[in-house]
């Protein structure tokens, strides 16, 4: 009885002196205000019920009354090398069932309508290399880290089963560090059931040794926390239904597989909803933040989306090296790519530095439609083909967007669908490739607004199918091919194009005349050189000069306007000849000096700014285009390579 009469007493003491109550059960303590008590139960001095949690009276090892302050709806898990302390605040006690083994601390936690919309906390500090915790429940809840360094080298270092939204909160100003180990059966270093809201003004660093580095089985969202993924042997964050990046850093490498993967949940999409309300999309959105993502192995993707990829703002820096790779499965041969939609990708803000030097791979990837109507886009790829043998390459390109597919025939008889493809309405993109095009559309290219620089020692710009600008400022610079390519028609409608093609056969501007397609020139401020496709339909006049300078500028002039003030790269091998159209009456010079003005592509050109000086070059008229065929001037079917 004597557990009964310290009880009473205990009780009595708290009620005096109005302080608190804590019971402790092993390394749990359990802490009661003496304001919220009220009615302590006592049943045949064997246990004893306080706020609707009994203890058993040989369970409790300690009871006492101290001045120790309490925050409702708290439990607090304190780390210490081999073992692990926990606090349950008094008003929560009864939700609560904690077990401790060591620093392996298992909570599973129960709810009523009293607590509904004031969830439980659990607030997470200290320092364990063998300690861990496991959540189970049903309902929403928040967990905490505050100063934890925590590695669990059989499992997950925190591994939440309950399926409810769970806020996952980095204390401000604090370091905190997960890892486990490896050859274990988690899923992840830190995963989450349910959906998973990173969140706070701390920084989280997570190491993953058996699969990935943060996975949820819902969404995934990340706001204002500095996060840091230094190696998985998976995914660095990997989620069902939709991520979204709203603020803060977020910064991956050393990931086996994938940087940021995101798969649909179930079998249809529900494409984006209203603030994200049961959505299950397999979406990616960046809104904000800074997001830092350099994957290594073959074939994987700095992100990966099931559904499309939307870039509204924000930093994102993604560098992709691993080699391309056969995909025995789906027979085919893959690469690398900084930014992969199954779905579109629209980019409208945002500063986006992307770079691929792996076989195959590719900066940009969209199945459907690009769509980039503002922010600074820079793609630069380094890397050669990738080939499995004859029948199986990947190829490495800086933009590519869209799909082709073949319905019918062979050889130059063939037949294609197209479907998606590249549209730009504003911003800069800047595409460099050394193998390959340095952008490609598997369907249509309409470019309205913005500034597109492209060069490639194949095509600058490709289209498989029709090639549209009517606005907008392009260059395309091949050393190696044309320099813009339409396998349909192509329709040079307005805007100022640049276009630099290597020596005959290729052409600056080419349309797919083989196929029986043509160029259409109605209007814009136009330089090509290399000259103009064959049968081009040429509605505003063109002129065109077999003899200029490499590394010189020229300025073109519409009467005594200057509609461009342009220079001729210095590429080893450049075709002739230099045509020149804009509308009104155009003039010609050589040498001039320039200044100020916005430049297109590295020096090669500028739109406004000062220009003195200067020596008229004799143009003749240009009549029906180049004549360029063969492969790559008529931009016809080549053996071995496709379109």
């Amino acid at each position: 009885m004597r557990p009964f009469f310290v009880m009473v007493a205990l009780a009595a003491t708290v009620a005096a002196q109005a302080q608190t109550l804590c019971v402790a059960t092993g390394d749990v303590t359990y802490q009661f205000p003496a304001a919220q008590t009220g009615m302590m139960t006592f049943v045949d001095g064997t246990s004893l019920t306080i706020l609707g949690r009994t203890f058993a009276a040989s369970d409790i090892t300690k009871a006492y009354v101290a001045e120790t302050p309490v925050t409702d709806n708290e439990v607090t898990i304190a780390y210490d090398g081999s073992r692990a302390a926990v606090t349950v605040a008094g008003n929560v006690a009864q939700y609560v069932s904690v077990s401790v083994s060591g620093a392996h601390v298992a909570i599973e936690q129960t709810n009523t309508d009293a607590i509904d919309g004031d969830e439980i906390t659990y607030v997470l500090s200290g320092t364990s290399a063998d300690g861990e915790l496991t959540l189970a429940g049903a309902y929403k809840c928040t967990v905490q880290l505050a100063g934890l360094t925590l590695t669990n080298p059989s499992g997950a270092a925190i591994n939440i089963t309950n399926k409810k939204r769970i806020r996952l909160s980095v204390k401000k100003d604090t370091e905190n560090t997960l890892a486990d180990g490896a050859g274990g059966s988690q899923k992840a270093c830190l995963y989450s059931k349910g959906q998973l809201q990173l969140q706070g003004h701390g920084t989280l660093t997570v190491k993953a040794a058996t699969a990935h580095a943060i996975k949820s089985g819902d969404y995934i969202t990340a706001s204002n926390l500095t996060l840091n993924v230094t190696s998985a042997v998976g995914d660095g964050l990997s989620c069902n239904r939709y991520f979204q990046l709203m603020s803060g850093s977020v910064t991956i490498s050393g990931t086996g597989d994938d940087g940021i993967q995101c798969d649909l949940d179930g079998d249809t999409s529900t494409g984006e909803t209203a603030d994200h309300e049961d959505e299950d999309s397999g979406n990616v959105y960046i809104d904000d933040g800074t997001l830092t993502i350099s994957v290594t192995s073959a074939a994987t993707k700095g992100i990966k989306a099931a559904g499309d990829l939307t870039i509204r703002g924000g930093i994102v820096n993604v560098t992709t090296s691993g080699n391309g790779t056969y995909d025995s499965e789906e027979r085919d041969a893959k690469g690398s790519a900084g930014l992969s939609a199954d779905g579109n990708m629209t980019i409208s803000g945002g500063t986006l530095t992307l770079g691929n030097t792996g076989t195959g791979g590719k900066c940009i990837k969209a199945d459907g439609l690009l769509t980039i109507a503002d922010g600074n886009v820079t793609a630069t790829n380094t890397a050669s083909q990738y080939r499995y043998s004859s029948s199986y390459t990947a190829s490495a390109k800086a933009i590519k967007a869209g799909t082709r597919t073949q319905t019918g025939g062979s050889g130059r008889n063939a037949t294609y669908s197209y479907a998606g493809g590249i549209v730009v309405t504003g911003g800069t993109v800047t595409a460099s490739a050394t193998s390959h095009e340095a952008i490609e559309s598997k369907g249509t290219i309409a470019i309205s607004g913005g500034t597109v620089y492209a060069t490639s020692s194949d095509d600058a710009i490709n289209s498989a199918s029709d090639f549209t600008i009517s606005g907008g400022f392009v260059m395309g610079n091949s050393t190696g091919n044309d320099g813009l390519d339409a396998n349909g028609n192509c329709y040079i409608k307005g805007g100022t194009v640049f276009a630099v093609a290597a020596r005959q056969p290729e052409v600056g501007i080419d349309a797919n005349t083989e196929g029986g397609y043509k160029l259409y020139v109605t209007g814009g401020t136009i330089v090509a050189i290399g000259g103009l496709e064959n049968g081009s339909s040429l509605t505003q006049t063109c002129y065109s000069t077999s003899s200029f300078s490499k590394n010189t500028w020229y300025g073109l002039y519409n009467g005594s306007t200057l509609a461009l003030a342009f220079k001729v790269p210095s590429n080893s091998s450049m075709g002739t000849p230099l045509v020149v159209s804009t509308s009104g009456s155009t003039t010609l010079k050589s040498s001039i000096t320039t200044s100020g003005g916005t430049t297109i592509w590295n020096g090669f050109g500028q739109v406004d700014g000062s220009v003195s000086g200067g020596t008229a070059v004799s143009l003749s008229s240009y009549i029906g285009g180049n004549g360029g065929g063969g492969g790559g001037g008529g931009g016809g079917w080549r053996p071995g390579g496709g379109w």
